[in-house]
């Protein structure tokens, strides 16, 4: 089998490549980036490297050819109408390539009823591929945990949790957990099905009081529940004009839209994805 990854030196990508690696042979996994300079670790390992561009449909043809499963992580973008067109970029060319299989990353924001802003891309995304005639796979992610680590020490200073998300609860991933999934889906023919959707999370979903109990635990310092307004959350998260984005997803959360929680993770694995405090516990150093 062979295997290209998009988005390969990203932060899940860089992950799902680390933990492929360890099913199938390096040699047999290719990485589709746009700077090759940043994929150094890649050529180390012994894997491939091609040069994409998905605003480039032949550096992804050429990229695709011969490729039995084409991983496709989506590049960062804050709107879903960039996002959905760097989709059509990626399925015309897969098309063209004649790619046996495509396992893609979905997100939990996907109902049709979600104010979130790229809720519109993962809703579409199953629609698309559907209609590709490409057999597919899709792995949805809740929440990363991850951002949780490097943002404790604000919230300890603020004594308070912020999350605009009312009385409602959010489910979470690691990035470790959710590639250590995904490269178990696409080195396992029992688990890479045509139209089967996985949805990782935890086993356990928090509303705001849980998660600041958790995180006073982990932190050794007290941190409550102050929510502020949707558009305050925007304003004071701003950097990198994320704001809005940001504030939309809390805006789907507090509505009740992201605290699915799935066993599928478990299904893959074997067991049980690690636990948010389990996992703010090894990970934090005060």
């Amino acid at each position: 089998m062979k295997y290209l990854i998009t988005g390969a030196t990203g932060h899940l990508g860089k992950h799902i490549f680390d933990e492929l690696i360890k099913l199938v042979p390096s040699s047999d996994v290719t990485a589709g980036v746009h700077t090759i300079s940043k994929a150094q670790h890649i050529v180390d390992a012994g894997a491939n490297v091609e040069a994409i561009d998905f605003l480039n449909e032949d550096t992804l043809i050429t990229a695709f050819q011969n490729k039995d499963v084409l991983i496709y992580i989506p590049s960062k973008s804050h709107d879903s109408f960039s996002r959905v067109s760097e989709l059509e970029n990626v399925i015309k060319a897969a098309q063209k390539a004649q790619v046996g299989h495509i396992l893609a990353m979905g997100f939990i924001a996907d109902q049709e009823n979600n104010p979130f802003d790229l809720s519109a891309f993962y809703g579409y995304l199953p629609r698309r591929l559907a209609s590709s005639g490409i057999p597919y796979t899709i792995v949805k992610n809740a929440l990363y945990a991850d951002p949780l680590v490097p943002y404790l020490p604000e919230l300890i200073e603020r004594k308070n949790v912020i999350y605009p998300m009312k009385d409602q609860a959010l489910s979470f991933i690691s990035l470790e957990d959710s590639s250590k999934a995904f490269a178990k889906v696409a080195a396992t023919k029992e688990l890479l099905k045509n139209g089967k959707i996985y949805t990782l999370t935890q086993d356990q979903n928090y509303t705001m009081p849980q998660l600041a109990e958790v995180l006073s635990e982990v932190a050794g310092s007290e941190i409550g529940y102050q929510p502020v307004s949707l558009d305050e959350f925007a304003q004071i998260y701003n950097e990198g004009n994320e704001g809005h984005m940001l504030s939309s997803m809390y805006d789907a959360g507090g509505r009740g839209l992201l605290n699915v929680i799935s066993n599928d993770y478990q299904k893959i694995m074997g067991h049980s994805a690690m636990p948010l405090k389990e996992f703010l516990v090894k990970n934090y150093q005060e």
